[in-house]
């Protein structure tokens, strides 16, 4: 039996925060919405269940359950959608943190599948990082804080990632991120036609 990929997260750094920093992100935390996709019209709810299906079937060996898989990619979709991310970004990103693993915890002691530092659920959160190991949270926490360095980056995704894995300024993490991502890119055929 193969022992599971250890979890990549780094030594991301707990840094201080202006007050109406925190209570925003504390603010998009709590936000109870569900991931419940809306859309505007036919076409894109169309374009999205097929956005589904592929990512389903790419995600099919990592995730082998179909309900388990199609509950994962709506949340990603959702969360990543909500903290205005590329998907493919962030599923790239829970690629190399965490393989898809759900409870997996890096040396450094993060958690989940977006590798989130327990010390976020004190600055933004309620405190209890067990809550990190549920999927919504999670995936919440995970791309609120990667909304909020894109932030402090302008913008610069190579800084970005490198500051939520606590690497900031060397490449190898972010390459990899941008590696796997390209694993998640959905070119939807159908809507050129």
């Amino acid at each position: 039996m193969a022992l599971p990929r250890a979890a990549r997260a780094g030594a991301q750094l707990e840094e201080p925060m202006m007050d109406a920093v925190r209570n925003a992100l504390t603010a998009s935390i709590r936000s109870g919405a569900p991931p419940i996709p809306e859309f505007k019209d036919t076409d894109s709810r169309l374009a999205y269940l097929r956005w589904l299906g592929e990512m389903s079937e790419r995600l099919k060996k990592k995730v082998p359950e179909p309900q388990a898989r199609i509950e994962f990619l709506q949340t990603v979709w959702y969360e990543a959608r909500r903290s205005a991310l590329d998907v493919s970004l962030v599923l790239g990103l829970i690629q190399v943190e965490s393989n898809f693993r759900k409870f997996a915890v890096s040396s450094a002691g993060a958690r989940g599948l977006m590798q989130v530092m327990p010390f976020w659920t004190r600055v933004i959160g309620d405190g209890d990082s067990a809550q990190l190991f549920r999927m919504q949270t999670n995936l919440r926490f995970g791309c609120v804080i990667l909304r909020h360095y894109l932030g402090l980056e302008n913008g610069d995704l190579f800084l970005t990632l490198g500051r939520y894995n606590g690497s900031r300024g060397k490449a190898p993490y972010p390459n990899a991120v941008f590696a796997n991502q390209r694993n998640w890119v959905f070119v939807d055929r159908a809507s050129n036609a």
